[in-house]
């Protein structure tokens, strides 16, 4: 196949480099032409229609790649070399060695990845992973530009670094009085988090929505009120010790969210599919 292998030469704690890759996917049997995902020209080369798009990078180079992908018909497969890999991880693959997963591409089926929109006054923006308000949409940006954590070495660290920051905002997070619904129910209330995820796991991997399907055409609603505090702390805790660990938090599934929270409107369109589609593993 012609694969274009786009990858974040900077992604993940133990770096594997552009030309590393570039030959695992030569040794698979294809012919690859790279591209840093720092490329500001990353559409355009794609008007060359390559039969595979390889993205190498963390979620949010993935997010990234599958919102230049959209529309095109280009199937998409996720090599996870960032540090939570949360898309890849929902779609199976987070766990499987590069070379083994550059091996099976020609005999894993397609699935369809939907792409949610969030709409505000600041805007509209296209969303692989989730969007929301309260304790996640609080802490993550500040966890991103966090310089003791970009001095960190090793995804586990980081990750527990971040769990330990989430926790601790956790104790000291106001509730946010929402006038919320969901595909025209009412879903209002007081809460800590309210996240409309498409994926199972988010941030430092908490498995927020287990039950997610990113091809199903449906957004899980997770809210969490003061009641329900105890678990998500809970959930943050246990995160650290199993990999993999669920939380058992209330979850609503369903195609459109409407929020209002001081007179800001987010809305959540139906998630719509991408052009191309995720390679993945065949079931047995």
């Amino acid at each position: 196949m012609r694969v274009a292998l786009i990858y974040n030469p900077k992604a993940g704690a133990e770096r594997t480099t552009g030309e590393e890759l570039g030959d695992l996917i030569r040794a698979g049997g294809h012919d690859v032409a790279r591209h840093s995902s720092k490329d500001d020209h990353l559409a355009a080369l794609l008007d060359e229609r390559p039969e595979l798009v390889a993205v190498a990078g963390g979620d949010g180079t993935v997010s990234k790649v599958v919102t230049i992908v959209m529309g095109r018909d280009i199937p998409l497969a996720v090599l996870p070399t960032g540090t939570a890999n949360n898309i890849a991880r929902t779609l199976g693959v987070a766990r499987i060695a590069l070379a083994r997963q550059i091996a099976a591409w020609p005999h894993w089926r397609r699935t369809p990845l939907n792409v949610g929109l969030a709409r505000g006054p600041w805007g509209s923006r296209h969303f692989v992973e989730s969007t929301g308000m309260g304790l996640l949409a609080w802490s993550i940006p500040q966890a991103d530009s966090s310089a003791m954590l970009h001095h960190m070495d090793g995804a586990q660290r980081k990750l527990a670094y971040v769990r330990k920051m989430l926790a601790d905002r956790l104790e000291r997070a106001p509730l946010l009085r929402c006038k919320a619904s969901l595909d025209g129910k009412d879903v209002s209330g007081d809460y800590v988090l309210l996240e409309a995820m498409n994926i199972r796991s988010i941030g430092s991997r908490l498995a927020l929505a287990p039950d997610a399907d990113p091809g199903d055409g449906l957004l899980d609603l997770v809210a969490v009120s003061s009641t329900n505090a105890k678990k998500l702390r809970k959930h943050l805790a246990a995160s650290g010790n199993r990999s993999g660990h669920l939380a058992d938090l209330p979850r609503r599934s369903g195609k459109r969210v409407t929020s209002r929270k001081q007179a800001i409107a987010i809305g959540l369109s139906e998630a719509r599919r991408a052009g191309g589609k995720v390679p993945k593993r065949k079931r047995t």
